[in-house]
């Protein structure tokens, strides 16, 4: 699978904590308790993710940066996901891979799912809000693309229509 390095602030990279803050989900005993530990406003948005390089989910609040989540390292996928309840079980009921200090391809999908399904975490199967970024060969400025639009939100050339390696 393909990894993902930092491409945002490099502050923020500087900032991760080691080892990361985000909560490990092996288990869907993982995810009830940490879920329990949030309040229920917190609950009723999405978490910011990432799998990191061992396949594992983790888990922190929504407006923290995905590279802290992941404590700085390279990651197989990162995004937001939310869950709900069915019955007496979570399940994942929304995600995508809109991080835009990590960029992961909508192809990053695998990873998640596996991380996902090793947690014992139902799940709708794909990103159900996939993004596509792409990197500007002549200004270096990271796009999120729009409508099939692949111009340079900054400079106006013309955007790579598959993704780069970065």
């Amino acid at each position: 699978m393909r990894r993902y390095s930092y491409v945002g602030p490099a502050d923020l990279l500087a900032a991760a904590p080691p080892g990361g803050a985000g909560h490990r989900v092996g288990s869907v005993d993982d995810l009830a308790a940490w879920l329990g530990s949030r309040d229920a406003d917190e609950r009723a948005e999405p978490f910011t993710f990432v799998v990191d390089l061992d396949g594992t989910l983790r888990l922190a609040p929504r407006r923290s940066e995905h590279v802290a989540c992941a404590g700085g390292a390279p990651v197989l996928s990162a995004g937001e996901m939310a869950f709900s309840r069915d019955g007496h079980r979570w399940t994942v009921s929304e995600v995508s891979n809109h991080s835009t200090g990590y960029c992961p391809d909508p192809a990053s999908w695998p990873a998640v799912g596996a991380a996902l399904d090793a947690a014992g975490l139902p799940h709708p199967g794909r990103f159900t809000g996939p993004v596509v970024f792409r990197h500007c060969p002549r200004c270096g400025e990271r796009n999120l693309v729009k409508e099939h639009d692949y111009v340079c939100a900054l400079c106006g050339a013309d955007l790579p229509r598959t993704p780069d390696a970065t």
